[in-house]
């Protein structure tokens, strides 16, 4: 990486310049600029400090936060009175070493969650059918878990469905790139990335199919710099084609929730979603009912009555059917409410956990996220990549 020009090389202020710019992280990627190689010259003329910041690509979406937070880290060297940042854009070469720095000598097209020494938990949000609020308890259970201070990533991995950029508010964003590295979108205290966000218009329709569709996913999950996460929750598009497949064969040590609603019909097709992860090595974690039930006051009592718009069960007969069928314990592990606000926030770009904390549907996420969180990942029936050797 570049080294760092200092002007006047013997100024008594050198030192606690340079610590102050290391607190500066780059939006995106996370980490100090000064790391990163991003701080080209620096020069104090009297107490007026002057900064030159090499962005990685010169449309940088988040330029104006880098010189925000670059001057305000100069303006807090005691003697320094004024600050000036200038932004250049590094050269091809200096890209490819910062790529090399960020891959720590990772070998191309190498999925960093699929090894067994990855600390990041993969859930992948599953569905038997469309129309459930997959997406909906995606978005919501990635905040909540972010809500407990967790380093989370969201992958929007229905191709055909995108609908997670606009739940975020996202919608019009696109990722930067360096070389043929990409920076996951920011947003809400998430890192997301979506296959919508890489077309050259909102409207346009993606028609993959095969193999244009599993590069699609490597390239999602190995060419996007993620950084370290906690979690990492893929929004699976609904039923058992191609993308579950391609997904599972990538990361059999994901854990998958399934998402139903009350009918009985939907129980039955989500049930489905949960034997496929079975059959790709991939544990169930567990069963969300959404669009639950509805509260409403009543126009006699006044007090709040339950009803069951959409029947009952179905989450608790999911769950109870792949028990059976996986031979292990699967629970319900929540029933989200009928909530206009849940609704409202998708419409907005603003989830409900965030908005509306104190909301029915947002606790219920909130519980969802404690209850993963506290369960931890465990080694035990994880495939650890090893081969055994002859004597």
């Amino acid at each position: 990486m570049p080294e760092t020009t200092f002007s006047p090389t013997d100024h008594p202020l050198k030192a606690t310049v340079m610590k102050a710019l290391a607190t500066v992280n780059d939006p995106e990627i996370k980490r100090p600029i000064t790391e990163l190689g991003m701080v080209e010259a620096v020069a104090l003329n009297d107490d007026k400090l002057s900064v030159k910041i090499l962005l990685t690509v010169a449309g940088c979406p988040l330029k104006d936060t880098l010189r925000r937070d670059t001057t305000a880290a100069g303006m807090s060297v005691d003697g320094v009175s004024s600050v000036d940042v200038e932004l250049g854009v590094m050269t091809d070469e200096q890209r490819s070493e910062l790529r090399s720095t960020l891959k720590g000598g990772q070998a191309e097209r190498d999925i960093p969650f699929a090894k067994a020494t990855s600390l990041t938990r993969v859930i992948a949000v599953a569905s038997g059918k469309g129309g459930v609020g997959k997406s909906s308890v995606t978005v919501n259970l990635a905040m909540a878990l972010a809500a407990q201070g967790k380093k989370v990533g969201v992958l929007d991995a229905d191709i055909y469905g995108h609908s997670v950029p606009a739940m975020l508010g996202v919608a019009e964003a696109r990722p930067t790139s360096v070389e043929d590295m990409i920076m996951p979108v920011p947003v809400l205290g998430l890192k997301v990335i979506s296959i919508g966000m890489m077309k050259p218009r909102r409207d346009q329709v993606v028609a993959w199919r095969g193999p244009i569709l599993d590069r699609a996913l490597t390239q999602m999950l190995a060419d996007v710099y993620w950084g370290d996460l906690d979690f990492l929750l893929l929004d699976l598009p609904p039923g058992t084609g191609d993308v579950a497949i391609s997904l599972g064969q990538k990361l059999p040590n994901a854990e998958v929730l399934v998402v139903t609603t009350p009918q009985q019909a939907a129980a039955e097709v989500a049930e489905r979603a949960g034997t496929m992860a079975s059959m790709m090595n991939q544990k169930v974690i567990g069963v969300v009912e959404n669009m639950s039930y509805l509260s409403t006051p009543c126009p006699h009592c006044g007090e709040e009555h339950r009803v069951d718009l959409f029947g009952s069960g179905g989450g608790e007969q999911t769950a109870r059917a792949l028990s059976t069928r996986l031979g292990y314990q699967v629970d319900e592990v929540g029933q989200v409410p009928l909530d206009p606000e849940l609704r409202i926030g998708g419409d907005n770009g603003a989830p409900v956990v965030a908005g509306h904390p104190d909301r029915p549907s947002a606790q219920v996420f909130s519980a969802l996220a404690q209850r993963i969180s506290a369960k931890g990942r465990k080694l035990a029936g994880l495939q650890l990549g090893l081969d055994p050797v002859g004597r």
